[in-house]
């Protein structure tokens, strides 16, 4: 397995949360309907990718803060257990996400609801395993031998924070960034030239897809 594999598969994810309508892009593109204009479409789709960004952000900062701070054995299946919990709620409570926003909402209620919405689905745990199998974490024997060389420890669990830091920031914005490049392609393709009446005959249960590679997730995290 390559050391590109990680960097793939969270463009892969951050892709799939593209394609899924309830991620924005139907959204953005009934706000432009509603006020037919091309550019109504395209202003809403930034500030649905910044609210899934925050939520992405704040759960791979605490998969990533935990990994520091207590690399114990027990971290991934605990970690795969609540991927596949999250995943069965899902399955069994599909509609189970925000519905208070209205059709006419200012930028920060937009990506107030993105986040939301992205935090409901669990779209950051999904991230788990990948993380799980970055570097990144701090290794028992360095744990150990704290006591006994703490000023070289130190530095070296200094620079291995800032090494995490940097792949954090590289994680969200790959993410967010194929998320994007998705779902604004899409949502153009959608406003220009098919509109939301084939949605009728090719509608995807995405909530079904979405809950069964939450619980597919959760169990790749025990075996990788």
């Amino acid at each position: 397995m390559t050391a590109a594999w990680p960097w793939i598969a969270i463009a892969a994810l951050g892709g799939y949360h593209g394609l899924d309508p309830s991620m924005g892009w139907l959204f953005a593109v009934a706000l432009g309907l509603q006020e037919r204009r091309r550019a109504t479409v395209l202003a809403a789709l930034l500030p649905i990718a910044l609210g899934h960004l925050i939520s992405i952000a704040t759960v791979v900062v605490l998969i990533g803060w935990v990994r520091l701070a207590a690399a114990s054995p027990l971290l991934r299946p605990l970690g795969a257990a609540v991927l596949i919990l999250f995943g069965v709620f899902r399955y069994l409570r599909p509609r189970a996400h925000p519905r208070w926003v209205a059709m006419r909402v200012r930028w920060y209620e937009l990506a107030l609801w993105s986040f939301l919405m992205a935090s409901a689905h669990g779209a950051g745990l999904m991230l788990f395993p990948i993380l799980m199998d970055m570097p990144g974490g701090a290794p028992a024997h360095e744990r150990m031998l704290h006591g006994m060389h703490g000023h070289l420890v130190h530095g070296s669990m200094a620079a291995m924070s800032r090494l995490s830091f940097a792949q954090d920031v590289g994680v969200v914005l790959l993410h967010t960034a194929a998320m994007l490049l998705v779902m604004g392609t899409i949502a153009i393709v959608v406003y220009d030239r098919v509109g939301l009446a084939f949605l009728r005959s090719a509608w995807i249960n995405l909530d079904a897809v979405w809950a069964g590679a939450l619980v597919a997730a959760g169990l790749l995290s025990l075996v990788i």
